[in-house]
């Protein structure tokens, strides 16, 4: 069989289960490079060195002809550390790469879409990002494969070393910006202004662990683009009480269906849609019933959840 060239990138932790479902696919594309990042078992958890130990065998289980590069941490970073030094290391290793954590089945033409975007737009700095995601419950804008969105997904990706060098987990340039009418000059509506600037400066003051927000606020910062396929190519299939933040079983983004996107019909010219982006911001982002509707989904599962093992529960 034919092995892919593209490297991938595989970021895991202690969810042994989804680890060995997208690992099987990422093994179906057989990659002739694997970097696995791993982060460590938190102190005080119980069972979880036992869980990390056991997901990391999942990926000695490599049986084609490939190299196997690993990035193991013996202690707990975080997520907002683990997964921005991960990535650091990818890019100081390779120049582009394909990027799943452990909770991301892609399509099987997943792949082969983030391998002739990664070579088409390789030297257009203005796109800075490849997604597998469409969260547009079957809106279709474009007769054509995909189109361009300010709005960065990261639930299986790809990018290359020269837009990753932008990327600052600590969001330096925030404080300075968040003065200026940057946010204005990306947002019309002050409601979605004010919706970023309360993100960014959450994220700037460790209120959020993470690091997506800060590689969305590095594109920008670019004026940066990203692809968003027609077609949603990667399911989200962690969501439940082990994740770190998709923690509700039952959200409307759960377990995505997946369509085989086929061959590429390339869009004539880089312009961002419009049209997605708004039906984004007011869907997916600040939408205040949608936020609230959140809130409560989440604390009713972490109730149950509590319930289920046993524990207490609090208001």
């Amino acid at each position: 069989m034919t092995q892919f060239g593209v490297p991938v990138a595989f970021i895991i932790f202690n969810r042994p289960e989804t680890t060995a479902r997208v690992f099987a696919e990422i093994a179906r594309a057989r990659p002739a490079k694997l970097i696995v990042i791993a982060d460590g078992p938190r102190a005080g958890v119980p069972g979880e060195a036992e869980l990390c130990a056991r997901t990391r065998e999942v990926v000695k289980t490599v049986d084609w002809e490939c190299e196997v590069v690993t990035d193991f941490s013996d202690r707990n970073l975080g997520c907002r550390t683990r997964v921005s030094s991960g990535l650091d290391f990818v890019f100081a290793n390779v120049e582009e790469a394909i990027i799943l954590e452990d909770d991301c089945l892609p399509h099987h033409s997943f792949f082969p879409y983030c391998e002739s975007l990664l070579e088409r737009y390789r030297d257009n700095e203005e796109v800075m990002a490849i997604s597998g995601d469409n969260f547009h419950a079957g809106r279709r804008y474009t007769p054509y494969s995909y189109f361009f969105s300010r709005f960065v997904h990261i639930w299986g990706w790809a990018t290359w070393r020269r837009a990753w060098k932008h990327y600052d987990v600590q969001m330096s340039q925030w404080q300075t910006l968040r003065n200026t009418n940057w946010l204005r000059e990306l947002f019309e509506r002050d409601q979605d202004v004010a919706y970023w600037r309360e993100v960014f400066d959450k994220v700037a003051d460790h209120q959020i662990n993470t690091w997506d927000y800060q590689w969305l606020f590095s594109v920008w910062s670019q004026r940066g683009l990203s692809i968003t396929p027609e077609v949603n190519l990667v399911s989200n299939i962690g969501f439940g009480g082990s994740a770190t933040h998709t923690s509700d079983m039952n959200h409307d983004m759960a377990d995505l269906a997946v369509s085989d996107i086929g061959a590429l019909n390339h869009p004539l010219s880089v312009e961002r849609n419009r049209e997605a982006d708004d039906f984004e911001m007011r869907h997916l982002f600040a939408r205040d019933d949608r936020r609230l509707y959140d809130r409560i989904r989440g604390k009713v599962s972490r109730i149950m959840n509590n319930v289920a093992s046993g524990r207490k529960t609090t208001s």
